[in-house]
């Protein structure tokens, strides 16, 4: 069962772009967000130059969303080395414990579990070359970390970044019923809405030809699908190599379909209740 949360943003420098501290109530910890051009003026930041992870933000030259997960003995001296070692990133946020309770074992455990689970979400290109180590940690420390993950990925996700969070909204135990398309030339998709748009499962298959009809821009967007590899041929079918999450429900059907539709009246789940009576009902 999810609880409410009080979270507390501090807006630093009195600007919504500038930096930004953030607690959550009863936890130890604390973020900051802080902008590359501002890791300079981080010098007012005593905590800063404690232990603790770090998360540095940007995008590739394709425009795909990008992150290094890192950690640090002082956070504000690593920063400063990446402005010179680390070009793509333009917003870091930071993770410290209030309490200074953070140590080098901890932090190299935070860093390691991030990482997979960034990796698991797949949603951003991990610049990290290497895999963290994760340390070694006795097991009420382990769950302390852990706690202290989940409230990271809820700061981070609250601060803009969706890296640590799942494609897929509806749990399993939800007992939510997938939506699905079966068509023509071997078209027979799965997936569900969320609140980034729709997600089309791993697995699901698309029409292994497009109509001539087929709006332009979504030609393109399907080959594109193809050329990064979401997209694999199999011959009678085009296969999706991973969940994908298209914009809207028609977006999603479309390139299921090969074929312009209506994502709201496509999508039926078993019982053959459609999308659009999903959201009203």
């Amino acid at each position: 069962m999810k609880f409410g949360k009080t979270i507390k943003i501090f807006l630093i420098d009195g600007d919504p772009n500038g930096r930004m501290s953030c607690e959550i109530s009863n936890w130890s910890g604390k973020a900051y967000k802080i902008p590359r051009i501002k890791i300079k003026d981080c010098t007012d930041r005593s905590d800063l130059t404690s232990t603790g992870v770090y998360l540095l933000f940007g995008k590739d030259d394709n425009g795909k969303d990008r992150v290094y997960i890192g950690e640090a003995e002082s956070i504000l001296k690593r920063l400063n080395q990446q402005l010179t070692q680390k070009e793509f990133w333009n917003e870091a946020v930071v993770f410290i414990s209030k309490d200074e309770n953070l140590n080098k074992a901890h932090i190299k455990y935070l860093e390691n579990r991030l990482h997979d689970i960034a990796k698991l979400a797949n949603r951003y290109i991990l610049d990290n070359s290497i895999i963290p180590t994760q340390s070694s940690i006795s097991e009420s420390d382990r769950a302390e970390m852990e706690e202290y993950i989940e409230n990271i990925k809820m700061l981070v996700n609250t601060l803009g970044h969706k890296v640590f969070d799942e494609k897929r909204e509806f749990q399993p135990k939800q007992k939510q019923e997938p939506f699905a398309i079966k068509a023509a030339r071997g078209a027979d998709g799965q997936g569900e809405p969320t609140s980034d748009g729709f997600v089309v499962f791993k697995g699901s298959k698309a029409a292994s030809t497009i109509v001539n009809s087929m709006t332009p821009s979504f030609v393109s967007l399907r080959q594109k699908l193809i050329n990064e590899g979401v997209l694999i041929n199999k011959g009678e079918f085009y296969e999706f190599s991973e969940d994908y999450i298209f914009s809207s429900p028609s977006t999603a059907a479309v390139m299921v379909m090969g074929r312009n539709a209506n994502g709201l009246t496509e999508w039926k789940q078993k019982n053959g209740k459609t999308l659009k009576d999903f959201e009203i009902s």
